[in-house]
C-alpha cells in the first residue's frame, strides 16, 4: 500500500471512462466496472505484503499501482522501484508508463552510443520520454511527428526542442 504524493493521468485514463468502443469493451461497456482512474504514482510506501522483499514502510517509490488518484493505491512489488533522491515526487509521478514503455523499446532495441535511431510519433508520451532517453545513451536521434497532430514538430534533429 502506497500514500500517494504525486500521480499522473495517461491517455488510456479518460478514455475508459468515456471513449471509444475498444476501450469501453475493455473497461466496462455501459459503465466503468473499475472507477478508480490513474496508474502513474509516487509515494512512500504504508505497508507490505508478507511476501514482499524489495520494499518497507517509509521507502519513498515510482511506479505503477491502482487507483492513484486516491491518498492511498495498491501495488505490485514488480511495478515499483526506488525514487532516486535528487527527484521530486511530482517528477517521478509522472514517468511510469509512458517512461518505462520508452526504455523497454530501446533496451530491445540495444542502442549503443554513436548508433542512429528514429523516433517515431516524438511528440507524444512515450516519444519525449524516448528521445531523451536515447539521448542519454549516446545516440544520433532522428525525432519525427505528424505535422497536423500538433501543428509543428517541436523537436529538432539532434533531439532537443525549440
Amino acid at each position: 500500500m502506497i500514500k500517494v504524493r504525486a500521480a499522473s493521468l495517461n491517455f488510456i485514463d479518460p478514455g475508459a471512462m468515456r471513449g471509444p468502443w475498444p476501450l469501453r469493451l475493455m473497461f466496462g461497456l455501459r459503465k466503468p466496472e473499475k472507477t478508480g482512474l490513474g496508474n502513474d504514482m509516487a509515494g512512500q510506501v504504508e505497508a507490505v505484503g508478507k511476501n514482499v522483499t524489495q520494499f518497507k514502510p517509509g521507502d519513498e517509490v515510482f511506479g505503477v499501482g491502482r487507483p492513484t488518484l486516491a491518498e492511498y493505491a495498491c501495488a505490485r512489488e514488480r511495478g515499483l522501484v526506488i525514487k532516486p533522491a535528487n527527484v521530486t515526487f511530482e517528477q517521478a509521478g509522472a514517468v511510469a508508463w509512458a517512461g518505462f514503455t520508452a526504455l523497454q523499446g530501446l533496451r530491445q532495441g540495444k542502442i549503443q552510443p554513436g548508433q542512429k535511431v528514429l523516433i517515431n510519433g516524438a511528440t507524444g508520451g512515450v516519444g519525449t520520454f524516448a528521445v531523451q532517453i536515447a539521448k542519454s545513451l549516446g545516440a544520433d536521434v532522428t525525432a519525427v511527428c505528424r505535422y497536423g497532430k500538433s501543428g509543428s514538430c517541436p523537436i529538432n534533429r539532434r533531439g532537443s526542442r525549440h
